[in-house]
């Protein structure tokens, strides 16, 4: 298939450029937000409201921060290590989902306790929303041209402008549909099961963030077998990616955050 050679400047006003990435980012932030109220005002959990909008900037910066430093640490130490001061430059690429997760849980974790409260119910009104993000930025991906997949002969493989003549899968499609809008349709059909009363046992508050590490980690590590590598890595230990690697952590983490809220809660 012909690659959809989109522009990914959607719209110029003088030096000022506005990119078809960042627009996805707005959606999925906003998108995310929206849809945290309405769960919010649903449970009936009104203290969320006075201090909605300190923690959803607090996530934003955590995520960004976490993506950032993810992509450092994991995917390019010795460049960062030799060149410091491109640490900052996210305008010239490089961002970890894996980093962003651990940022924005870190972060929420903080502005919960800090606001007083309750982290897990933070956690399950928010994550049950993250597909959304993910789903319009692999649509972001797909417009850049970038974080394109291996060498393929399917009939939909395509022919990227930085991979080669070779056509290739279009990774970022297949994540957009299943780290995306899959992933968020499982989760919002189980959204209601840590607020049920009675509560249920094996569903506590704390058990949506457990779904979700564990699902995406799954759904990724599978996907992974269609992306390129990244150049600077390859594949590692076990022919697995680092991606891989990551999310085998993130499935482990899932069933084991699940198993220790059960054991909490009891």
């Amino acid at each position: 298939m012909t690659y959809p050679n989109i522009d990914p400047v959607f719209l110029s006003l003088g030096p000022l450029q506005l990119r078809w990435y960042g627009l996805m980012y707005v959606i999925g932030f906003a998108a995310a937000a929206l849809l945290v109220a309405r769960q919010a005002r649903r449970f009936g959990w009104q203290e969320l409201e006075a201090h909605f909008d300190s923690l959803n900037l607090v996530l934003i910066v955590g995520l960004v921060l976490g993506a950032r430093l993810g992509y450092v640490c994991f995917y390019n130490p010795g460049y960062y290590l030799a060149h410091p001061l491109e640490i900052p430059a996210t305008w010239s690429g490089g961002m970890s989902f894996h980093g962003g997760c651990i940022g924005a849980v870190l972060a929420g974790l903080w502005s919960s306790r800090r606001n007083g409260l309750d982290f897990w119910r933070v956690a399950d009104l928010y994550v049950v929303t993250a597909p959304i993000g993910l789903f319009f930025g692999r649509i972001g991906n797909f417009i850049n041209g970038e974080l394109f997949g291996r060498v393929s002969t399917v009939p939909w493989a395509m022919i990227f402008p930085e991979g080669s003549p070779l056509p290739r899968h279009p990774s970022q499609l297949y994540e957009s549909l299943c780290e995306g809008l899959l992933l968020f349709v499982l989760l919002w059909s189980l959204k209601a099961r840590p607020w049920a009363r009675p509560a249920r046992p094996f569903w506590p508050h704390g058990s949506m963030l457990a779904c979700f590490l564990a699902g995406y980690g799954l759904l990724r590590f599978f996907l992974e077998y269609t992306r390129e590598p990244d150049a600077q890595l390859g594949l590692l230990w076990l022919g697995f990616s680092m991606g891989q690697w990551l999310c085998l952590l993130m499935i482990a983490a899932g069933c084991g955050l699940w198993w220790w809220r059960i054991r909490a809660t009891r």
